[in-house]
């Protein structure tokens, strides 16, 4: 029965001999049974253990003197010298007369639990970092003179139109924006101009009244209506059609609409903001966009650049995207290789960030194994010729093979010492162990008796 327990399970003797293990204690620390048994319970190094022989002077271990221990979150070594995080709980057991005749203790593995949190943090730390906010990812000079644009432009009333390539980030520009300005508690509506058909451009925008056409049984207000005191971003503004450009041009100027059907103008105050990945200056020359409409718009202009042309910010958002789908997913993935990233860096990425997104999100479904290789890769990146084509650039060190290396760097320095390698790195014991247990660093040739 105590074999079906998935927690590890354990009966000591008084003298802290090991006298019975379950499977799942096999499981847990990856010793065999024959191997604990007879042994000292010491063997696994838990740290609760070690600071309360320190402690106590009457006892060899404080169980048997407050004879219970519940849920304390320790740490134990397992065989291959992995540290694993448990919550432990303990007992003594006593027999007829009365007598303490051993302990007894179940131990619950928080491994997966503690990944969890460490990816998830890892995910803020990266975002934190990153340099940008309201979800812009990037820390080259490009994305640089974009945050500093961004405060100075949500304090302005102008209207502001963002450039660049589908899948730069054009829409998390306009939310920063909003986000960023005196009216970011007000609506932000947003209208795909591309997606919604001539006929029915107007009366989202604008609204309609009751009759006004075809299935018009009631009055309706238009977006422009419903982002009354927030923002109003159009999206795709080049694809709006030249009788509509016509109306934009009267809100743009007299701060007023009319709804289809009906006369009356309707005062609106709401601040524009646009977006194109197409180049506006071609369609006036084209007499497809208004000239006047053009220079009403593009008053605070901001222009994303395109993946290809900040290749500096790949690692950071590679190891973004990567945690983010690790915690998502739950696949034990530990990296990226340097072949695969070898390709990331020579693609030319035509759908900029979303493409970048949607790559990693196939190479998490595919890959099976502990580290993403070229072939987890979506076969458009493989097969485009100027991944073939370009030269590899070596590429620098992701967040998390930083922290790998720096941790190896520091055992090394500190002979394995773990409170001097905390010390070292600025972090708590804690984190030393965590992280070896994470990049899987068994430093048996390095850690020194008074760590062990």
């Amino acid at each position: 029965m105590v074999d079906t327990i998935q927690e590890g399970v354990m009966v000591v003797s008084p003298g802290g001999q090991i006298v019975s293990v379950n499977q799942g204690m096999e499981q847990l620390t990856g010793y065999s049974r024959q191997e604990m048994l007879g042994s000292s319970c010491l063997m696994f190094n838990c740290d609760l253990c070690k600071e309360v022989c320190k402690e106590e002077k009457d006892h060899w271990c404080s169980l048997f003197r407050i004879k219970t221990i519940r849920i304390r979150h320790c740490t134990i070594e397992h065989k291959d010298g992995r540290f694993i995080p448990i919550v432990k709980n303990a007992s003594v057991l006593t027999g007829q007369d009365g007598q303490i005749i051993g302990a007894v203790e179940t131990l619950t593995d928080l491994s997966e639990i503690v990944e969890k949190e460490q990816q998830l943090e890892a995910c803020r730390k990266e975002l934190d970092n990153a340099g940008g906010s309201y979800g812009l990812l990037g820390q080259s000079a490009a994305m640089q003179r974009i945050y500093d644009l961004i405060p100075n432009a949500a304090q302005s009333d102008a209207p502001v139109i963002i450039t660049g390539q589908s899948g730069t980030g054009k829409e998390l520009v306009a939310q920063a924006i909003h986000a960023s300005s005196d009216r970011k508690d007000k609506p932000l509506i947003k209208v795909n101009c591309a997606a919604l058909p001539e006929s029915l451009l107007e009366s989202e925008l604008f609204g309609h009244v009751k009759g006004a056409f075809t299935g018009a049984v009631a009055s309706r207000e238009g977006r422009f209506e419903a982002a009354q005191g927030g923002y109003i971003f159009l999206d795709e503004i080049g694809d709006i059609p030249l009788s509509t450009q016509v109306k934009l041009l009267r809100v743009l100027e007299e701060r007023v609409i009319e709804r289809v059907g009906d006369h009356r103008p309707i005062p609106v105050n709401a601040r524009i903001i646009t977006a194109t990945n197409k180049d506006l200056r071609e369609l006036v020359k084209a007499g497809t966009f208004r000239e006047d409409l053009y220079y009403r718009v593009n008053v605070i202009p901001l222009h994303l650049p395109r993946l290809r042309e900040r290749l500096e910010d790949l690692p950071l958002l590679t190891e973004t995207f990567f945690q983010r789908l690790k915690a998502k997913t739950g696949k034990k993935i530990e990296g990226i290789s340097h072949e695969a990233m070898n390709i990331l860096y020579s693609y030319q990425w035509p759908g900029n960030i979303r493409e970048l997104k949607s790559v990693f999100e196939y190479a998490f479904v595919v890959c099976d194994q502990p580290t993403l290789q070229p072939e987890h890769l979506l076969p458009s990146v493989l097969e485009a010729d100027n991944a073939l084509a370009s030269p590899v650039r070596t590429p620098p060190l992701t967040g998390t093979e930083k922290k790998k290396q720096e941790l190896i760097q520091a055992l090394k320095r500190t002979g394995g010492n773990k409170s001097e390698t905390a010390k070292l790195l600025g972090v708590s014991r804690t984190t030393v162990w965590n992280r070896m247990r994470r990049f899987k660093i068994s430093c048996n040739n390095m850690i020194t008796d008074d760590q062990m």
